[in-house]
């Protein structure tokens, strides 16, 4: 079966306001089997709801409606379902009366617009809300001769919540028994279309899966999903795909359940009983953040320094100030220098230097902006690298750390 969700407020057609429900509805939708093909986000217009409301149920199994089941003038989604679905509404008076209690056991007089959040679509069943004054309602019943399921939930997402877990039982019943399974590939070294290339011969063989390829700065994710009748049917499926695209790709894979590159050099780093520390240039000190985000990170990552200028490449990481003028701060020996030097002065196993032109200004024909040079130290060998990374300020300092963890990851493998 299949699911379109609406998301309904002006609010959210605002940069001020992301409909988060949407991403809570659609996990909890695909672990009870259901595919969710469109989601939607509708103002508070009477006539956009309503043509919204009927789209969707010609078109989904299973509509769900976040948000608009207030008591004020623009809370119009009862009212807009009701006639998209040829149903009337009826005021129901225990729902009045509970408002009633609600607000007394409070010390507030309930004002008449709060009335309105009593009316229920005929023939639905009112789900109570813990969290909140506007109950829930589930329709379960035909439209132009097919079955379907209208639920609707108010928009606060801890109600939200709350009212969904109280009715996911009585979904759970009405739905066939399938399984939806996925898996993440994350993948980094490699260019969209050129990863592209490479494993659509692979997944193009498997009909049965669903493949979406997601790009970000330093990072490309394989997205992989099918619909079984058994849990254990859909993960043997999805679990050979990721083997042959492993295979293929090899170590340009750094996780296949969802770890970020800060995890997965973590993981090695504790694994081999190592510790690192960094010198960051133009990263700024993203890549320490990056590092320490992660949980227990203090058993491996020992510090570090941010220097931007070239005193403090010299005072923390022991640049020599001779190799600062010679070669300039922008350059792969002073990179390899900081990851050596950072590494002495806090005694780590190993070392990461960072240094580039993360722009707007600053670049040079010779070093333009975007241009970073990547060292990683130890005593097993020296590398740098130098990568000139594409965008604007921000996405250069993520290309920059994320490649200096790549660099880390390799060299622990």
């Amino acid at each position: 079966m299949n699911a379109e969700i609406i998301a309904i407020g002006s609010e959210l057609l605002t940069p001020f306001r992301q409909d988060t429900n949407s991403l809570y509805l659609t996990e909890k939708l695909n672990q009870l089997g259901v595919e969710v093909i469109f989601k939607t986000i509708v103002g508070d217009n009477a006539a956009h709801l309503i043509a919204a409301a009927s789209l969707a149920v010609s078109r989904a199994d299973i509509v769900i409606l976040t948000g608009g089941l207030g008591p004020t003038e623009d809370d119009l989604t009862r009212e807009s379902v009701a006639q998209a679905l040829g149903l009337e509404l009826r005021r129901d008076p225990d729902i009045v009366a509970s408002l009633e209690r609600r607000f007394s056991e409070r010390g507030w007089k309930m004002t008449a617009n709060n009335n309105k959040q009593a009316d229920v679509i005929s023939g639905a069943t009112i789900l109570p809300n813990p969290n909140g004054t506007a109950p829930g309602q589930l329709i379960m019943g035909k439209y132009d001769g097919s079955e379907v399921i209208v639920l609707l939930l108010p928009g606060p997402p801890h109600e939200m919540t709350a009212v969904f877990e109280a009715c996911e039982e009585r979904l759970r019943v009405k739905l066939p028994t399938t399984f939806i399974t996925s898996r993440v590939l994350k993948i980094t070294g490699i260019g969209e279309s050129n990863c592209d290339a490479r494993v659509a011969p692979v997944y193009r063989k498997h009909t049965d899966i669903q493949t979406t390829i997601l790009a970000g700065p330093g990072e490309i994710q394989l997205h992989l999903k099918t619909l079984a009748a058994t849990l254990g049917e859909g993960q043997r499926k999805v679990d050979q795909l990721v083997e042959e695209l492993e295979t293929e790709l090899a170590d340009l894979v750094f996780s296949d359940n969802g770890d970020s590159l800060e995890q997965i050099v973590g993981y090695y780093l504790q694994m081999r009983a190592a510790t690192v520390a960094v010198a960051e240039s133009c990263t700024g000190g993203l890549l320490s953040e990056r590092m320490t985000s992660v949980a227990g990170s203090s058993r491996y990552f020992l510090g570090g320094a941010v220097v931007y200028s070239n005193e403090l490449k010299t005072a923390f990481a022991d640049v020599p100030q001779e190799l600062l003028l010679k070669y300039g701060a922008v350059s792969g020996e002073v990179a390899l220098a900081l990851a050596e030097g950072i590494s002495k002065r806090c005694n780590s196993t190993y070392g990461v230097g960072i240094t580039g032109v993360a722009g707007p200004t600053g670049g040079t024909p010779e070093k333009p902006v975007g241009l970073v040079f990547h060292a990683v130290a130890s005593d097993s060998g020296s590398e740098v690298v130098k990568r000139t990374f594409p965008g604007d300020r921000k996405r250069i300092r993520q290309f920059a750390s994320q490649q200096a963890l790549d660099m880390l990851r390799k060299k622990l493998m």
